[in-house]
């Protein structure tokens, strides 16, 4: 089964993600920092990220433009999941190489476990 990674430093949301994909027979990783997401995509190589932005020790663009770096990610969807909605944080992210960009807000985690599950059946 396809391996997630959230790096998020909100344990509740971390804590809704990972029971409700495991579940759903998803093997399921987390970091609560930028500096320890980037660790353990390096050591995983997940099929798909979720990250934040705002986070201790190294931010989501820092960890995303080093993700995509990588060669084994370059292709790896990478969702920026933030509550930061302004035009040039969308626009930074898609720049760096974000796959989508969902402000945390608009979708309930029943969506979001959906559009995680259509990006991994793509």
């Amino acid at each position: 089964m396809a391996k997630i990674l959230f790096v998020e430093d909100d344990p509740l949301i971390v804590k809704i993600y990972t029971t409700r994909l495991k579940a759903d027979g998803y093997e399921v990783f987390s970091a609560d920092n930028g500096e320890a997401g980037l660790k353990l995509a390096e050591e995983n190589l997940p099929d798909l990220i979720v990250l934040d932005i705002m986070m201790p020790k190294m931010d989501g663009f820092a960890v995303l433009e080093r993700l995509r770096a990588h060669p084994q990610m370059q292709k790896t969807p990478i969702i920026l999941y933030s509550n930061l909605a302004h035009e040039d944080e969308i626009t930074r992210a898609k720049t760096l190489g974000a796959t989508e960009f969902i402000v945390k807000a608009n979708l309930s985690p029943t969506e979001m476990v959906e559009k995680i599950k259509q990006y991994l059946q793509k």
